[in-house]
């Protein structure tokens, strides 16, 4: 997989974003709809883009919560190329670039439906934690959170 960085401007990200969105629908119908609102990334510049034969499979960013903290979005690996480590690339050349950038901590917000996602996240040594911001309250979220060393 070539991963390149890139900004939210960028068209092959958008449209794996629109596939993840289509699936997140999927899985949790209406429910999505109290998630949308925060998934929404606007002049993202920390934007990454996975290819395979030089089609886009694969995204992820982060954004700034404060000076130390990011927040991992938008994480997706086209049906068809999952299982292949594809998700863990993309996951640490996101922690490689926040720490490059002098980040220390990353937190995420993923869904009870996503069984996938947690194990992902587990052993790429994210540890649940108390909910966030946003997802306080929300019994279908599961907040993550690693110190990047």
């Amino acid at each position: 997989m070539e991963i390149i960085r890139t900004n939210s401007s960028n068209q092959d990200f958008k449209k794996i974003c629109n596939q993840l969105d289509k699936e997140l629908n999927a899985r949790y119908g209406h429910e999505q709809a109290i998630y949308d609102e925060h998934n929404i990334i606007e002049e993202n510049k920390t934007v990454i883009v996975g290819y395979i034969n030089e089609i886009p499979m694969a995204i992820g960013c982060f954004k700034q919560l404060d000076k130390d903290i990011i927040e991992i979005k938008r994480m997706y690996v086209s049906t068809l190329q999952r299982k292949k480590g594809f998700a863990l690339k993309i996951l640490s050349e996101l922690e490689k670039w926040a720490k490059e950038l002098g980040y220390s901590t990353a937190v995420l917000e993923t869904g009870k439906k996503q069984p996938e996602a947690i194990s992902l996240y587990k052993k790429a040594n994210y540890e649940v934690t108390d909910n966030y911001g946003p997802y306080v309250g929300i019994e279908n979220s599961v907040c993550m959170k690693k110190i990047m060393l």
